[in-house]
């Protein structure tokens, strides 16, 4: 280390323990240490784009590389990622001096005054990715969502936007108590044990095997797949843009070394797949501005890293539309006045629409399933919709082709009976109906399957109305642990069936492994009308303590070749381990219930002695239990299909969503009366009704009947679009609603500024 450096961190520590106020002398240190951050990051994320796009242009792609490509930050989202990433590494720097130094491990952020937080805050970028907007100038906040969701809740503009920070509800648990994953030190003891390595409780835990299996027989695999189609809109997690180390430079792919971004999935001995001493390649999560470095803007714990939510916290539909303006644009059908979303220029599923093609050059989904462009052959394309994982499995892809094409039929249909409503006007009152469509069907047609009636009625029942102390943000546990449960529930097949609900003789089912990333299979096989005959028709998984996840996701995740497939379970605990969330028995007593002190206990709570012996055997201690193993593995609450630990946490965070939306559909002045009454009547079996080819349906798609008892199509009740009708009094219409920028409506005007007071008088 130079002179310059030591006298910098020598300055830095007797200024902090003697309070000092003044200007730090070390401040050409700080922009060296922010130029070299800046330097090692862009190199980095540079290597990396540039193998990546190599990566995608091979004829095959590694399963590894597919999760990850599937999990990058885009747009927006890749800007703060990248903010802070350069404020990560700017501080590792200033530590690894200071370590030099005194030979011994601290935190740079106890070596800085707050003054020099911020202008490293303002050098790399993160400023401005914190920085509340001004709602004043934002059009028609009352009206109408911003894509982000910015301005929301107008007291706090950010709280629920996109690419902000998930919260926490429990402080985080880090080996270092700063960002280092729980685990990262394989010798380090955790209450007195170590942590089993993830794939060995993979392995001896939630190993079933495809034939083993049972299905549900109360609920549909539509119930498995809504769920994953509703997890996408809330949540979704990037993982670092980097595919090698920040401090070694070595690549995440090559080398089982864990070092930041890489946190490799080592193989355990006797693994019946991998190799000894080789890994599952995995990458850590991206970091958001203003944690690990400074104060958390909605009272974050200073110093501890936390991860960022690319989407919204709030069920609007960001699934269809994008969480982010960019995106949005890019979605809509601009080559006219309709109003409408763009859809397949090039195919058409029996006369009705498909999902449009990405521009992005790839081969991610390509299957050696040629389409005749001109006189090139080519290979099929991935879809683009509003959440990029849409062409994870096909039967995800058949329910946003479902709401596209419901975007677009309420799109024509209002504009019949409001011919004088511009395009805009036209997207944003479909958009709204939609974002009100997911509300309802999740309260009233999911969650109270996933719950259980009795604490959907504790914790949910009815609406209480907007509260803007009510933080919606999504919870890092929910994200990462408690709405994963669904992974349980995911059956080895992807049904396709006829008009009588029989196996398509044409498109039969398909093995999971061979539906991910296959849109030409909607295109070529049948279109979306099988898939949702599948999805109503066949049961879902049953979760069961001895046959928990399928090998499709453990053995064969997104494998094609004899690549080394990925494991979602391992993937899961890593996942949860990589966020620092604390383990099973702190969220038993953060939800009020009972934490198993050892195996005899345990066995009461999992009512299964012999479950609750392996996990100890690999555990040691039930408090190292990952949460979302635990979570799983407990036995349902009556009428659910979780135990009593996600019940609570699934109800707590979508009490939060519900209660934190100033634009809940059932929120005063959100819509009229008449559309509120309107809006009662919408359900699935209609939608399905109205977008495809399909005559009968069951009147509740989540519920498993047989098909004898299905409804005829005209028999469900259609959604009633008379209360949308513009009359003289109304205010709908807007001719330039993206453009124009509206004044202070009463709702938004402060009562203590003299200026709002003013117009209040006018």
């Amino acid at each position: 280390m130079d002179l310059h450096t030591f006298l910098f961190v020598v300055a830095c520590c007797c200024a902090l323990s003697l309070g000092a106020e003044e200007e730090s002398p070390g401040r050409r240190f700080i922009l060296d240490s922010f130029e070299e951050a800046k330097k090692i990051v862009d190199a980095a994320y540079k290597y990396s784009r540039d193998e990546s796009l190599a990566r995608v242009r091979r004829d095959v792609i590694k399963p590894s590389d597919k999760l990850r490509l599937l999990k990058q930050p885009a747009r927006k989202t890749r800007e703060a990622v990248r903010a802070a990433d350069y404020m990560v590494q700017t501080l590792r720097l200033i530590s690894e001096k200071a370590h030099h130094v005194h030979k011994r491990s601290i935190n740079a952020t106890n070596l800085l005054t707050q003054d020099e937080l911020n202008t490293i805050q303002h050098l790399t970028g993160c400023t401005a990715q914190t920085r509340p907007p001004s709602c004043r100038t934002t059009p028609l906040i009352n009206k109408y969502r911003t894509i982000t969701n910015v301005c929301n809740n107008r007291r706090n503009p950010l709280l629920g936007a996109s690419n902000t920070a998930f919260t926490r509800w429990l402080p985080a648990q880090y080996e270092d108590g700063i960002s280092q994953p729980k685990g990262w030190d394989l010798k380090k003891m955790h209450n007195g044990a170590l942590l089993p390595l993830v794939r060995l409780v993979s392995n001896r835990i939630l190993s079933t095997a495809d034939a083993d299996i049972e299905s549900d027989r109360e609920f549909t695999f539509m119930l498995t797949i809504f769920g994953q189609w509703v997890d996408h809109d809330l949540t979704f997690t990037p993982f670092s843009p980097s595919i090698k180390s920040f401090s070694s430079g070595l690549d995440c792919d090559q080398s089982c070394e864990r070092s930041e971004p890489c946190f490799p999935i080592p193989a355990p001995p006797g693994d019946p797949r991998l190799k000894p001493g080789t890994c599952l390649p995995v990458f850590r999560s991206s970091p958001a501005c203003g944690s690990g470095n400074t104060a958390y803007m909605f009272g974050g714990n200073p110093n501890v890293r936390e991860q960022i939510n690319a989407l919204t916290a709030f069920l609007d539909g960001g699934q269809v539309y994008g969480s982010e303006d960019g995106l949005a644009k890019e979605l809509r059908d601009l080559t006219n006045d309709g109003g409408l979303l763009r859809v397949n220029n090039k195919f058409l599923d029996n006369g009705r629409e498909l999902l449009p093609f990405t521009n992005v050059e790839s081969k991610m989904c390509a299957t050696r399933q040629k389409i005749l462009n001109d006189t090139t052959l080519t290979e099929v394309p991935c879809f683009i919709a509003g959440d990029i994982r849409v062409d994870e499995n096909t039967a995800l892809t058949s329910v946003h082709t479902l709401f596209v094409r419901e975007h677009n039929r309420l799109a024509r249909a209002l504009h019949v009976i409001n011919p004088t409503w511009s395009s805009e006007t036209l997207y944003q009152e479909a958009r709204k109906i939609v974002g009100a469509y997911n509300q309802i069907l999740v309260f009233k047609e999911y969650l109270p399957h996933i719950v259980g009636p009795d604490v959907y009625n504790r914790h949910l029942g009815q609406y209480p109305g907007y509260d803007e102390n009510v933080d919606p943000t999504i919870a890092n546990v929910f994200a990462t642990a408690a709405f994963r449960f669904a992974h349980l529930a995911i059956q080895p097949i992807i049904f396709r069936l006829d008009e009588n609900y029989q196996n398509h003789p044409k498109f039969p089912s398909v093995p999971l492994f061979e539906a991910f990333f296959s849109p030409w299979r909607v295109i070529f096989e049948g279109g979306i009308d099988p898939l949702l005959r599948g999805l109503i028709g066949r049961p879902a998984k049953l979760n069961t303590q001895d046959h928990m996840m399928v090998n499709a996701l453990r053995e064969r995740l997104f494998a094609f070749t004899s690549h080394i497939a990925l494991d979602l379970a391992s993937l899961n605990m890593q996942r949860s381990r990589d966020h620092g969330i604390p383990g099973y028995n702190a969220w038993r007593r953060f939800c009020g219930l009972s934490a198993p002190k050892n195996e005899q206990e345990l066995g009461v709570v999992m009512k299964n002695t012999k479950l609750a012996r392996r996990l100890i055997e690999l555990y040691g201690t039930p408090e190292n239990i990952d949460i979302w193993l635990g979570g799983v593995a407990e036995p349902f609450v009556s009428g659910g299909r979780v135990g009593p630990l996600f019940a609570c946490l699934i109800s707590t965070q979508f009490k939060r969503i519900r209660q934190g939306d100033r634009l809940w559909f059932e929120n005063h002045g959100v819509f009229t009366t008449k559309q509120k009454a309107s809006l009662a009547s919408v359900s699935l079996a209609r939608i399905i009704c109205d977008n495809t080819g399909i005559s009968r349906v069951p009147n509740n798609p989540f519920r498993f009947t047989s098909p004898g008892r299905f409804v005829n199509c005209g028999d469900i009740p259609a959604f009633d679009l008379t209360p949308w009708i513009e009359t003289k009094n109304s205010s709908i219409h807007h001719s330039d609603i993206g453009n124009e920028i509206q004044s202070p409506s009463k709702d938004l005007l402060d009562p203590e500024d003299p200026q709002d007071n003013l117009v209040h008088k006018v």
